[in-house]
């Protein structure tokens, strides 16, 4: 089973010395902010987490989605970890822009992909990891993706209105990420970041993938 971020942190912070006012003046933020998150009381942004978990010493490990913890490599000297065992590893092909188009860099065959992320969401399709690159998915509330968010897309599920798309242009080798807004027959996509304009696409572009599964590496 996976272990919650807050309990995880929790052991460390004991095991090190560390209490709640040193991590608070770390992270530039108030002591009560720090203990409603280790409370579970509120939950702060994957960033957040993965830099409280870069700060107590835990660098082979990413954030899923639902603020678990799953270790990148081999997990040793946590009192009351059960190590993670997902059901499939799929490739991180590329970085794709969160904010204007641009080139689409692929790797030729699978071969050329060196890093692979395990998940045990359920696809419905080929799925593929991407780490966003720029800031039109960050939010200042609520759903927030910041950059070097890596996000699982599953190619075989049907997008609907409010789904998370990485969209590619017909005619160029252009990508970008995006939320899908659909209005009656008019298309959109939009940004969580609100300073991100809303752009009409109306066939000029494909949707290849939609988001299921977010992870932040904190190496």
């Amino acid at each position: 089973m996976n272990m919650k971020w807050n309990e995880l942190a929790k052991i460390r912070m004991r095991d090190m010395g560390i209490g709640q006012e040193k991590l608070s003046e770390h992270l530039g933020i108030t002591k009560g902010a720090v203990s409603h998150w280790l409370n579970a009381r509120r939950e702060p942004s994957l960033e957040d987490i993965a830099k409280i978990m870069r700060y107590l010493g835990l660098k082979e490990f990413v954030v899923n989605h639902d603020g678990t913890i799953a270790p990148a490599g081999p997990i040793s000297n946590v009192d009351g970890y059960e190590p993670y065992t997902p059901s499939s590893r799929y490739p991180v092909l590329s970085k794709v822009q969160a904010g204007t188009w641009a080139e689409a860099c692929e790797p030729y065959t699978l071969k050329d992909v060196d890093l692979w992320l395990e998940s045990d969401a359920s696809t419905q399709g080929d799925a593929f990891w991407l780490e966003v690159d720029g800031d039109s998915m960050t939010a200042p509330m609520g759903l927030s993706i910041p950059e070097g968010t890596f996000v699982l897309f599953d190619t075989g599920r049907e997008p609907v209105n409010g789904s998370l798309v990485v969209a590619k242009l017909v005619d160029d080798n252009q990508a970008t990420f995006k939320k899908l807004v659909i209005d009656g027959s008019q298309k959109y996509l939009r940004g969580l970041n609100p300073q991100w304009p809303m752009v009409p696409i109306n066939g000029n572009c494909r949707i290849i993938g939609v988001a299921i599964e977010t992870k932040m590496r904190l190496i």
